[in-house]
């Protein structure tokens, strides 16, 4: 589980604080306090540890849209999968 930050426009862009359920390279899924509308476009960044990466913490910048949202997720959660479209690694500084 990875913490992301999750930024979304619905009335305005709006960041929410996220922590991963799965990752892969063509999707992801997170846990939220607040739905996000299936469909709706996001943006998020996550960073990946060296136990991941094998080297050392990698953030990638990714860009994506909603696809199931399961608001019966555990401890009040909200289980947001999403397609990720493209993603860019970001520099260290």
């Amino acid at each position: 589980k990875l913490p992301v930050a999750v930024t979304y426009a619905e009335n305005g862009a709006q960041e929410l604080s996220a922590q991963t359920r799965d990752v892969s390279a063509r999707g992801i899924c997170f846990f939220v306090d607040a739905s996000i509308a299936t469909g709706a476009p996001i943006e998020f960044t996550l960073t990946l540890p060296p136990e991941i990466t094998l080297t050392e913490s990698i953030r990638v910048r990714c860009k994506g849209k909603v696809v199931r949202v399961d608001d019966g997720g555990s401890n009040g959660k909200v289980a947001v999968a999403a397609v990720i479209d493209e993603y860019e690694f970001l520099s260290e500084s």
